[in-house]
């Protein structure tokens, strides 16, 4: 485990981020646009490139990396020809784009999860909910939006019902 985030998990603040920016204080007060890491991309090809449509987008676009058609009810895994090296003390979160859901792609499991230590291509599986075959073009449809974020990296500890409530769930307050 890096210093930096040690450091993080003892006290609740940072002296620095994995990208060597300076913060004074509780991360939770730093104001977002000043956490900016630089991520590292190996891209098959520069139009694959994730990119966000503005400046202030929480997610980058990902491309396809490949031709190819979803027909109803069927699912398929696309590859976006990018591997990323995501900071440790970050995650990326592979989300749906708003105008796949108009047109019935989905992502099945909802959100894709990238590990800072991960290194291959990411890739999105996608099915077609709708009535149409989906057309995806290699370097040109957007298949899904990529957001980096800070991720606690909490540390677990085996201890158990220390509450009156104990492990009553649903119901168990009788009312």
């Amino acid at each position: 485990m890096s210093d930096t985030i040690s450091n993080y998990m003892n006290t609740g603040t940072f002296t620095t981020n994995p990208c060597n920016e300076i913060y004074m204080g509780n991360l939770t007060a730093a104001k977002p646009y000043h956490i900016r890491p630089q991520v590292e991309c190996l891209v098959q090809d520069p139009k694959l490139m994730p990119q966000r449509q503005h400046a202030t987008d929480a997610g980058a676009d990902l491309f396809s990396a490949q031709d190819c058609e979803i027909y109803p009810g069927e699912q398929k895994m696309v590859d976006t020809g990018v591997a990323v090296k995501i900071p440790v003390g970050y995650v990326g979160y592979v989300f749906n784009r708003s105008s796949q859901g108009k047109a019935g792609i989905s992502i099945p499991h909802s959100v894709g999860v990238i590990d800072s230590d991960y290194r291959g291509n990411i890739k999105v599986i996608l099915k077609n909910n709708g009535e149409d075959p989906y057309i995806i073009k290699r370097g040109e449809t957007r298949i899904a939006q990529l957001v980096i974020s800070p991720v606690m990296l909490a540390h677990f500890v085996d201890i158990w019902n220390d509450t009156e409530r104990g492990t009553g769930g649903f119901g168990s307050t009788g009312k």
